[in-house]
C-alpha cells in the first residue's frame, strides 16, 4: 500500500471556512424584500426546470425586471452561487462533523454523497461547478467552490493518515469526479441507487 501523506502540524486538518457571501453590503428595506423575492423564485425555477431556465422568468415571478435582477445578481453564475449558498454552508458543517468520525475513509465517502444529494437539488449545477473551476475561476460560483475544495481536503488528509486512501488522490480530481456521479444522476432519475454504486467504486479506486 502507499504510504500516506504525512501534513505538516500547520496543514494537519485546515478550518473549514463558510462559502463565501456576496451579498453582504447593506440593503435598503425595500432592495431586500426584492432581493430575497428573487432568490425564493430562483430556487423555485431551478429546482424545477434547471440552472440554465430563464433568469426573464425568475424576476417575472418575483414581480420585479430583469434590471432589478441583475442590479442584485449581475450573471447567473452570481444568482446561482446565492441559491446553493445555504446548501454549501450545510455541507462544510456536515464535513466539521465527520471530522471526528470513527472511519476516515467512510466518513469521506459520507460526504461525497452528501455533496452528490445536494447538488442534484437543482439539475445543470453540478455541470456548472464543473466548468467555472476551470474555465473561469474568478467567478462567484467558482470562488463558492473554494470552501468545498477545503472541506473535502480536510476529510481526504485524514483518511490518507489514517492509511486508508492513497497519497496520490487529489480532492480537486475526487470533487471533479463528484460532479461527474451527480451529472449521471441527473440523466438516470429511474435509478435511485446510481450515486450509491458509483461512490462505492470510487471508494475502491481510492484505497
Amino acid at each position: 500500500m502507499t504510504r500516506p501523506r504525512t501534513a505538516s502540524p500547520g496543514e494537519r486538518h485546515p478550518p473549514v471556512r463558510r462559502a463565501p457571501d456576496f451579498l453582504e453590503r447593506p440593503m435598503r428595506a425595500d432592495a431586500r424584500r426584492n432581493h430575497d423575492r428573487l432568490l425564493a423564485e430562483a430556487r423555485a425555477v431551478f429546482a424545477e426546470h434547471g440552472t440554465d431556465a430563464s433568469l426573464e422568468d425568475v424576476a417575472r415571478r418575483a414581480g420585479v425586471g430583469i434590471g432589478t435582477l441583475y442590479r442584485h445578481f449581475p450573471n447567473r453564475h452570481a444568482l446561482m452561487s446565492a441559491v446553493f449558498e445555504d446548501a454549501v454552508n450545510e455541507l462544510l458543517a456536515r464535513a466539521r462533523e465527520l471530522l471526528t468520525a470513527p472511519e476516515p475513509c467512510r466518513a469521506l465517502l459520507t460526504w461525497l454523497q452528501e455533496v452528490v444529494t445536494s447538488t442534484a437539488t437543482y439539475r445543470g449545477l453540478s455541470r456548472a461547478l464543473m466548468s467555472a473551476s476551470s474555465t473561469d475561476p474568478a467567478s462567484a460560483l467558482a470562488r463558492c467552490g473554494t470552501p468545498m475544495r477545503e472541506a473535502g481536503a480536510a476529510l481526504l488528509t485524514r483518511a490518507q493518515e489514517a492509511g486508508t486512501v492513497r497519497a496520490d488522490v487529489q480532492i480537486t480530481d475526487l470533487l471533479q469526479l463528484t460532479h461527474a456521479i451527480a451529472l449521471a444522476v441527473e440523466e438516470s432519475p429511474g435509478d435511485p441507487d446510481l450515486a450509491d454504486r458509483l461512490l462505492e467504486l470510487t471508494l475502491r479506486g481510492l484505497t
